[in-house]
């Protein structure tokens, strides 16, 4: 192989690796303010939380903002992960958990929301999103990823 061939292997090879790295960042940082912004609503506007997203039995604020707490956490966790190579792993490891466990509670309640129809589109958009969250696990685990597991 040439000089020549071998550098623009190289460059193919790091081309491919900046262009994980920057999906990789992108994913972490759309999850995180999904997760913040969602905590700011939670926390800031409960009822009208429960009215748009979780209407499942009788509404419970203090419980609400209790889950806001968590939401900011991982929020800030993944935002944080985006200059921290490091945690990148063990959060979209947990994340993809959380949400594999949320999808698997919103089938079992499926036909409890109100109305009906939500039920089946907060199930479907929480197995999309672990799918998701499973797909930036692989990545950050990729050692061909700029920032990824070795």
């Amino acid at each position: 192989m040439s000089a020549r061939a071998s550098a623009t292997a190289a460059q193919r090879r790091a081309g491919a690796e900046d262009w994980r790295a920057a999906l990789l960042e992108g994913g972490l940082l759309v999850f995180a303010a999904y997760h913040l912004a969602l905590a700011v609503w939670m926390a800031l506007s409960p009822r009208s939380f429960f009215t748009a997203v979780g209407p499942f039995g009788v509404r419970n604020d203090h419980y609400i903002r209790d889950t806001a707490t968590f939401e900011a956490a991982l929020g800030v966790g993944l935002a944080v992960a985006v200059r921290r190579p490091a945690w990148r792993v063990p959060l979209l490891a947990v994340l993809a958990v959380q949400f594999a466990l949320h999808s698997v509670n919103h089938l079992v309640d499926i036909g409890a929301a109100h109305p009906a129809w939500t039920g089946y589109v907060d199930f479907a958009s929480l197995a999309a999103s672990t799918a998701l969250l499973l797909w930036l696990l692989a990545l950050a685990r990729d050692p061909r990823t700029k920032g990824g597991s070795p």
